[in-house]
């Protein structure tokens, strides 16, 4: 049986509202479906809270607020039409349909206009029937945290050896976090987890706070696997509904979960350029990832084209004669909601995943994000989801066909350095992979920062958890030691990392001190390659 339509309403506290109060006075026939959330104004309800409301149960949002000219704050109209315009695409994008959500502005004399709107709306929506978003519940709070599960405390202390931790202290010497100045300690957190401290505030603070970069892994003579426990204990919060600080109003944990339910079929590549070519029955799958979400939601602020890197990618597979097959309803691979210990929904997103892709016939699939390939290549047979096809990233295929043909690459008029993915050169130990195509560039010069390769620092966050002062004063540490190399282009090897890079050079007290032109390694091949 199909369930009732739910409808929320964002109205806001000045003209509509007093629309809304005579609708009420009067006993007008306000839809039953429509539940208001009244609202200082509605150029608050950014886009993360409307995304929300779609991954919460609603079928339909309205956004109504004051006419043009009418609004209190100056500006709260217009910021409400943007962020209804930025979240209607990537509804589309989601499989959902802008149409679901609508933003309106009446006077408070326009009573009858709104109740018009209202009911159009709720019939339209009725029409459309519920979303194929799922709502997935989550665990319930513990009635006493300081008792919680110390079997699986002590089953996480065992499985990473972490009395080991409290040994040397070469982590905290080594923490791109604690060398910026934040009170974080490694060592810290393992004490407080032995202790069974787990719910002091600086103790969660500093579990939602770690990168999970991977050098203090890579710098533990004990080969702890550290971000590996920082992920499970996660998790373990979770579980007790203790959660962490979701940067950006948490709407892309909203969009990740929302991937979880079954029904949903996202809408991708829809804006696939002419000019690349597509073979929807080939052996070879291209996988994007988050890209075109990320565009939209970042694009108007920093001017991010992540999706360029997807399409100079298959510009590379079309360069060598693979025309690659695309999926339209492609979904996350999950890495971030398992990264922020969402283990649930992150193994409902990749169980959809592994039965969707291994139904293809595929016999590979190729990716240019160190996330996807991560999650896809180690982290799934880990957590015993097999696939039947090879995956490889970008990089491996094009180092072997460039090793296989006359190629060569035009030269590029610019000074280069490189940031370094935590995830491939050191949660997968590939930190040569992207050098040896750097090294087959014609740059006027490659210089490497002071910390790269597997000492690379961080870009400042990791699964969209726990940005704050620090994560941009590490930002602005990497864009310094990028500016000292005398590089002229700083090259990426993760669509975020030109996201948060791209954020600090915002920053409007520094003016030029952080400017560099940023290309992803994929971009910059693709613009220089070429036959001999």
């Amino acid at each position: 049986m199909t369930r009732p339509t739910k409808i929320m309403l964002f109205l806001c506290n000045w003209g509509p509202h007093a629309a809304f109060l005579s609708l009420q006075d009067d006993k007008r026939d306000i839809p039953e479906e429509v539940l208001m959330l009244r609202v200082p104004c509605t150029g608050r309800v950014d886009r993360s809270l409307l995304i929300k409301a779609f991954a919460m149960g609603a079928d339909g949002v309205a956004l109504v607020g004051c006419a043009p000219g009418t609004c209190r704050y100056g500006t709260g109209t217009r910021t409400a039409a943007r962020n209804a315009h930025d979240t209607g695409k990537i509804l589309d994008l989601m499989g959902i349909g802008q149409e679901r959500l609508r933003a309106a502005t009446f006077l408070p004399d326009q009573a009858d206009g709104l109740l018009t709107f209202l009911h159009v709306f709720s019939d339209d929506i009725r029409k459309m029937g519920p979303t194929t978003i799922t709502s997935l519940a989550t665990a319930p709070a513990a009635d006493d945290p300081a008792t919680l599960p110390r079997d699986e405390v002590a089953r996480l202390i065992a499985t990473y050896d972490i009395h080991a931790c409290q040994d040397c202290g070469k982590c905290s010497s080594a923490c791109p976090l604690a060398l910026v100045g934040k009170p974080f300690s490694a060592r810290g957190i393992a004490t407080a987890v032995i202790n069974h401290d787990l719910y002091q505030s600086g103790v969660q603070e500093n579990v939602w706070s770690c990168l999970t970069c991977g050098l203090c892994y890579q710098r533990c003579p004990s080969a702890v696997n550290f971000p590996a426990f920082i992920k499970d204990l996660r998790h373990l919060y979770r579980q007790q509904s203790i959660q962490g600080d979701e940067a950006h109003g948490g709407f892309l944990h909203s969009l990740m979960r929302s991937m979880a339910s079954s029904e949903m079929v996202p809408n991708r590549w829809r804006n696939l350029p002419q000019d690349l070519q597509i073979d929807q029955r080939s052996p070879v799958l291209f996988y994007g990832g988050c890209a075109p979400y990320f565009d939209i939601f970042f694009g108007k602020h920093l001017d991010v084209q992540t999706e360029k890197i997807l399409f100079d990618g298959i510009r590379l597979l079309n360069f060598f004669d693979v025309s690659p097959r695309l999926l339209t309803d492609e979904r996350c691979c999950g890495h971030d909601l398992l990264w922020s210990g969402e283990q649930k929904h992150f193994g409902q997103v990749a169980r959809l995943n592994v039965e969707r892709l291994n139904s293809l016939g595929i016999t590979t699939m190729i990716t240019t994000c160190p996330e996807c390939y991560m999650t896809f290549k180690t982290t799934y047979p880990d957590q015993g989801l097999e696939l039947n096809f090879e995956v490889l990233h970008l990089y491996d295929f094009l180092e072997r066909e460039i090793d296989r043909g006359a190629v060569e690459f035009a030269a590029l008029d610019q000074a280069v350095t490189f940031q370094d993915s935590c995830r491939l050169c050191r949660l997968e130990d590939r930190a040569e992979l992207p050098r040896q195509l750097l090294n087959r560039l014609q740059p006027t010069g490659f210089t490497e920062m002071r910390e790269s390769g597997s000492a690379a620092m961080c870009c400042g966050n990791t699964a969209w958890m726990g940005c704050d002062a620090y994560s941009k004063a590490m930002q602005v540490k990497r864009l310094q030691q990028a500016r000292e190399t005398g590089a002229e282009l700083l090259v990426t090897a993760c669509p975020k990392c030109q996201i948060h890079l791209r954020c600090a050079m915002q920053d409007p007290f520094r003016g030029d001190e952080l400017q560099m032109e940023m290309l992803d390694l994929t971009s910059v091949i693709a613009k220089t390659i070429r036959w001999k």
